[in-house]
């Protein structure tokens, strides 16, 4: 039934399906080239078979470490134990659950920063077949007390930091959980509290001594009995519990390693990877299964973003992953520095960025586009992220493209975008190493994947059109979820009975052979003109003023123009004030001036033009606000995406501001 198509990393497996009835039509279904014959297969079936097989194969290499401080607080090198011990502690805390009444198929909440005690716990129910339930409080207040009793979780791991969060939950959860064991130091007052309600309080030395002396035989978990409750953030209602098997998570573990033989890219047991994306999220977590699968190293940071940077140099990881929120940064970051730079030294760097940027899109190797350049200037910069760096990959939300370029010029190593959700196991799409045709878009397949697009007729999308597939992304594949935990309705909105799951997200199929993701159907609105707008689309072209460190459009049907609401990057905005004699501070003064608003505002009117933006894309009024959209203030997901509604709701009387001062304008311009 395989045949060849135009996509030079696609084969069409199955024809297109025209609309019917209440059902658009939708693109053929494709299928990675890699894949073409087959999918390929690794040899473990679940995840405790992956990690048996590796203690047993690398026993003496460096598995989990972390930093280690000292009286003064200080942190020294990283410090590992190795497969063998790490075996051992995963064996006791097995062993120690099921001493405490934790049954095989019931539920474990995990909640803290990432660190080897988070792995271990994971680890051990996967041994018992147990399912892991990550827990985090970035949902909303009640989110604990709400993942607890919906899951129906019977022992909680919990890091001291997190602890008094936890304790708070506890008087509601009293009809499910009765386990609660911390890691860290601890908190008298917390644990005292836990235990006064009726729970059983462990620390984690206290855990691993109890499964020492009472060892239990592991209760190995079948490839389709369910591993993890995973409980995705939404931008809306209460989280949905995404329920993955063994078999998912494995192939997602698979589609990292056969990425790697297809792509030359030599991950192996030598190797480091950084843990400092949540570990609650499946995006990190496949990757670090992946890890364990080849007897590779995870070094953890200390969960501070502000020395995030201290714990890469000090690792020295292989693979570095991150979301566009961190790869934002790292652009506006370094390139404050060059534009702050001198005549000379900034000229260099652009005369080499431009040169290796040119043939990159010639087809040149990372490696053989500016050789001269990236020892001269670019080596510099990809010191930043620890100088052993083998591969950057940017997932969660659709990176920027000159975001993408920057970090293709001066990483030094192959730089790709990839896609997938909770639901999908986050092991979906990945663009081509050093495949410069598919740059701004997440790739095609992975080998397990198979996907299409569907026809979205109220948006104009046209899955069938001949120049330009456009439509709802479709995902089939060994990775995809069951469905969502006690809500069967929610699962067949999105899950069709023959296994398509239906995304959400608008995406174009390139002639790369690659998807690219351009919106949310939710986040396509028609202004009261009639034109569409795709607001992530704009965010994308205004985040690359420098003056921007963070930006929400807005716009409505009964509004003929857009507005933003604007963080903007300190040193930028700081040093521009500088230079035009504006004085202040910048929380306080310097935001409330009109001089810098204006001059924000021309910045975003600038990028949009050189990017083309049509006029009524073009943003009219902008509001500055020097606190950033945070998890914390449920105005971004925990992977950082905008939370639309809940931004509107802190800004509402701030868009209708500046909706009245630009009628009031357009009023007065009339008049005269």
């Amino acid at each position: 039934m395989s045949k060849s198509t135009n996509y030079k990393y696609l084969v069409e497996v199955e024809p297109a399906r025209p609309a019917s009835g209440d059902k658009p039509s939708a693109s053929p279904v494709y299928r990675s080239v890699y894949a073409k014959d087959g999918f390929p297969t690794v040899d473990f079936k679940t995840l405790f078979e992956m990690f048996e097989q590796s203690a047993a194969k690398y026993p003496d290499n460096q598995c989990l470490g972390k930093r280690e401080k000292n009286e003064k607080g200080e942190v020294g090198a990283y410090v590992f134990k190795t497969y063998k011990e790490i075996h051992t502690e995963v064996a006791n805390v097995a062993s120690a659950l099921r001493a405490l009444g934790v049954n095989p198929a019931q539920r474990v909440g995990v909640f803290g920063a990432n660190c080897p005690e988070w792995m271990v716990a994971m680890q051990a129910c996967n041994r018992m077949s147990m399912h892991c339930v990550p827990l985090y409080d970035s949902l909303g207040e009640n989110a604990i007390e709400y993942i607890v009793n919906h899951s129906e979780a019977v022992a909680a791991f919990v890091s001291t930091e997190k602890l008094p969060a936890l304790a708070k939950a506890l008087p509601k959860t009293k009809a499910t959980l009765k386990v609660v064991v911390y890691w860290g130091p601890g908190n008298e007052a917390a644990a005292k509290a836990a235990k006064d309600l009726g729970y059983v309080v462990h620390s984690f030395a206290e855990l691993l001594a109890l499964g020492a002396a009472k060892p239990a035989e592991p209760v190995p978990p079948k490839p389709e009995d369910l591993c993890t409750i995973m409980y995705t953030s939404g931008t809306t209602g209460d989280p949905k519990g995404v329920m993955l098997t063994h078999t998912a998570v494995v192939a997602a573990v698979n589609t990292a390693r056969s990425y790697c033989a297809n792509n030359n890219v030599d991950l192996n047991a030598s190797d480091r990877l950084l843990s400092y994306l949540p570990l609650a999220h499946i995006f990190d977590r496949v990757n670090e299964e992946w890890f364990l699968s080849i007897g590779a190293a995870i070094g953890y940071w200390q969960g501070d973003v502000t020395k995030l940077v201290e714990d890469v140099a000090a690792l020295q990881p292989s693979l570095f992953l991150g979301v566009p929120r961190v790869f934002d940064r790292i652009y506006t970051r370094i390139m404050g520095q060059i534009n702050g730079a001198g005549l000379i030294k900034r000229s260099l760097f652009n005369w080499g960025f431009s040169r290796k940027l040119y043939f990159l899109r010639q087809g040149y190797s990372h490696n053989k586009a500016a050789p001269f350049f990236d020892k001269l200037l670019f080596s510099k910069v990809a010191a930043r992220l620890g100088g052993k760096i083998k591969a950057v990959v940017s997932g969660g939300a659709p990176l920027a493209p000159h975001v993408e370029d920057f970090l293709r010029v001066t990483m030094c190593a192959p730089v790709v975008q990839g896609y997938g959700l909770t639901e999908t196991s986050a092991a979906s799409f990945i663009a081509s190493a050093d495949v410069m045709a598919q740059a701004a878009t997440v790739g095609p397949p992975t080998p397990l994947t198979e996907f299409r697009l569907e026809s979205v007729p109220d948006m104009n999308c046209d899955a069938l059109d001949a120049k330009q597939p456009k439509g709802e992304v479709l995902i089939r594949g060994a990775a995809n979820f069951t469905g969502y935990y006690k809500a069967q309705d929610k699962t067949d909105e999105v899950l069709e009975k023959d296994g398509w799951f239906h995304t959400g997200d608008i995406a174009i199929l390139t002639p790369a052979g690659a998807i690219k993701i351009v919106d949310r159907k939710k986040n396509i609105f028609k202004l009261s003109q009639g034109e569409y707008v795709a607001v992530e689309a704009l965010e994308s072209t205004y985040k690359k003023a420098t003056v921007v460190e963070q930006v929400w459009v807005y716009g409505n049907s009964f509004e003929s123009c857009l507005v933003a609401v604007v963080v903007p990057a300190k040193d930028v905005v700081a040093a521009w004030a500088k230079e035009q004699g504006i004085t202040g501070e910048f929380e306080k003064g310097l935001l409330d001036d009109p001089r810098v608003n204006a001059h924000v505002l021309a910045e975003l009117t600038r990028v949009a033009k050189e990017d083309k933006l049509k006029g009524y894309e073009i943003v009219k009024a902008v509001v500055l606000d020097p606190v950033q959209f945070s998890v914390e203030e449920d105005l971004m997901t925990p992977s950082f995406k905008l939370r639309r509604p809940q931004l509107q709701a802190k800004y509402q009387a701030k868009l209708d501001g500046m909706y009245a001062a630009i009628k009031k304008a357009e009023a007065g311009k009339a008049d005269k």
